[in-house]
């Protein structure tokens, strides 16, 4: 269902239609891993973070075995910091369990270029060696400016580069929605 805020943003995905897609994630990684039981989930903050735990608890519903899942801030590690003013908020990223020989889903609320997947897996390198990462995005805009792609994918979302995707989510905006803002 798509339908429009206002002349500048339209809702492209509502807190019913962001369910459907955690829960056919969460399916589709349960599927391709043959389960849940050597898997990490690692949660770009803010959004990433949240999308991560609802995905883990989806699998513990259905599996009764929940993937753990880790914060990873990847502030220090993006390639746009010389060009900003401003820097970092920095997090607190705490891999309690050991990365190596696991198979680690990295989650984040929307693939545009690719460079914040770059950074976070140059975070994950640093903390340890996974057996596998595997991308899920809630959203993929396109534009890639980095060979990534998401093995799971919530919605493929076509927008032009005069456009923002905005995530919100209940744990961090009070609601659920996805939006296409037209930038100025």
């Amino acid at each position: 269902m798509i339908y429009w805020l206002d002349m500048k943003s339209k809702i492209v995905m509502s807190e019913p239609e962001i369910n459907r897609a955690l829960v056919r994630i969460a399916h589709e990684i349960l599927e391709r891993n043959r389960g849940a039981e050597n898997l990490v989930f690692v949660g770009i903050i803010t959004r990433g973070l949240s999308l991560a735990e609802r995905i883990s608890r989806l699998i513990n519903e259905f599996e009764g075995i929940g993937p753990s899942v880790d914060p990873l801030d990847i502030g220090l590690y993006r390639d746009d910091l010389s060009s900003r003013d401003l820097l970092p908020a920095l997090h607190r990223t705490s891999l309690p369990r050991d990365i190596n020989g696991k198979g680690v889903v990295l989650v984040d609320d929307v693939l545009f270029t690719g460079r914040t997947v770059r950074a976070a897996l140059d975070a994950l390198v640093d903390i340890g060696r996974p057996q596998y990462v595997q991308l899920a995005v809630l959203v993929d805009r396109g534009h890639r400016q980095l060979p990534i792609r998401a093995d799971y994918v919530g919605k493929n979302i076509p927008t032009s580069l005069d456009e923002e995707v905005e995530v919100k989510l209940a744990e961090t905006d009070g609601e659920d929605l996805v939006s296409i803002v037209k930038m100025e």
